[in-house]
């Protein structure tokens, strides 16, 4: 029998799609060091799991559609402290980050229609604009240029009838770009001029380094009508399997069409908000000793890998990926041999393949995505065994 050709066509994950080679290799006996995926390996924080363990109703119900008001009151008190103003009517609570993206997707645009975003961007936006039938619109922004936005002009050219968004990413991921607040001025401006929505992900924006200060659309002024920001616990509180996003924006009429989304599925998961709501209590001081601990990671896996005269990468200014330029052919086949051929002391590292974190056909093949959350000596050893592994590569 035939299936979709939204079954057919939807990307694979090049963070997940090689888990089955690396599974073999585990098999073998032989150590892996997981470089691939954004699972940071940082405590969740013990208040996460004592609220759900306090939890004290006798029957697991289903709860609001759009969220718990416990949940979002605590956001709106956590979002204060930025100086970001918000009610409870600006937030929808989601099935973490990636139903976020869906349901923002879903709101803006029709079935063909245009969303123009600067790549290489988070793989998985590629398989939610295939479930939402939207066209992604790339940007392509340059290793040599830290992955700042290009000139405005490039955005230009990608404005089209169709087009109804600037997706953006800041702190990025997959590069660690965090974006000035003079990019985002200007890309704000851009929306407003033709009247299109700014989308960004902000799941990162705890996640700067040296003293850099993370800017947020929801300060860009005169533009409350059209900023949509996609938030998440996950990395925030490292409670990835939590599944708890959100979609935060003032305009009333997005947050209409996005809770009846919500209604549709029915509820977010209830006893993770619970445990969301005590992370949200925590002081904001928990911040500190967690950047710091990646601010050193990022220094340790740069300071390895720019000794290599054939690597280009600029150091990132936030969230904990590297996006960098290898003297390669081909990613994919790298990142295969690293787990089917090659080992060292019987260790090996997974990473995740450049090309599919752009849109662009071709783009991103001598690259790859490397995220620094396994603890400091793993990732030394880790980083030390891509040049080993760089010197014996002949594909």
């Amino acid at each position: 029998m035939k299936i979709s050709a939204r079954a057919q066509s939807i990307q694979e994950s090049p963070i997940r799609k090689l888990s089955g080679l690396a599974n073999a290799a585990k098999k073998r006996g032989t150590i892996v060091y997981h470089l691939n995926i954004g699972q940071p390996d940082i405590q969740t924080p013990e208040v996460f799991f004592k609220k759900i363990i306090d939890y004290k109703e006798k029957v697991l119900s289903y709860g609001p559609s759009d969220g718990l008001e416990a949940l979002k009151e605590a956001m709106v008190h956590y979002f204060d402290y930025f100086k970001i103003k918000l009610e409870n009517k600006n937030i929808v609570i989601a099935t973490g980050g990636s139903e976020a993206i869906s349901f923002a997707f879903n709101a803006v645009a029709d079935p063909g229609d245009e969303i123009i975003v600067s790549e290489p961007f988070y793989t998985n936006y590629n398989g939610y604009a295939s479930l939402c039938n939207v066209k992604l619109v790339p940007v392509t922004a340059r290793a040599e240029e830290g992955f700042h936005l290009p000139d405005l002009e490039e955005f230009e050219k990608r404005i089209g009838p169709r087009t109804r968004a600037v997706l953006l990413c800041s702190p990025n991921n997959p590069t660690g770009t965090v974006y000035t607040v003079e990019e985002l001025k200007a890309i704000g401006a851009f929306a407003k001029k033709h009247d299109l929505y700014l989308i960004a992900d902000e799941v990162y924006k705890e996640f700067t380094y040296d003293g850099k200060i993370h800017f947020s659309v929801l300060q860009l002024e005169d533009l409350e009508d059209r900023v949509i920001v996609v938030d998440s616990i996950s990395k925030r509180y490292s409670a990835c399997g939590a599944r708890i996003g959100a979609v935060i924006s003032r305009n009333e009429e997005v947050m209409k069409g996005i809770a009846k989304f919500a209604q549709a599925r029915l509820c977010p998961p209830t006893l993770e908000q619970i445990g969301a709501i005590g992370a949200y209590e925590l002081p904001h001081d928990y911040f500190k000793g967690v950047m710091a601990e990646y601010q050193k990671r990022r220094d340790i896996l740069c300071d390895i890998l720019t000794s290599h005269p054939g690597i280009v990468l600029q150091k990132p200014e936030g969230a904990f990926y590297i996006m960098a330029k290898l003297p390669i052919a081909d990613g994919e086949t790298f990142a295969r041999w690293l787990l089917n051929e090659f080992t060292d002391q019987n260790e090996t590292v997974m990473i995740a393949p450049g090309e599919g974190f752009y849109s662009t056909p071709g783009k991103g093949k001598d690259e790859v995505r490397l995220a620094y959350v396994i603890e400091a000596v793993k990732l030394e050893r880790a980083a030390k065994l891509l040049l080993i592994a760089l010197d014996r590569f002949k594909g």
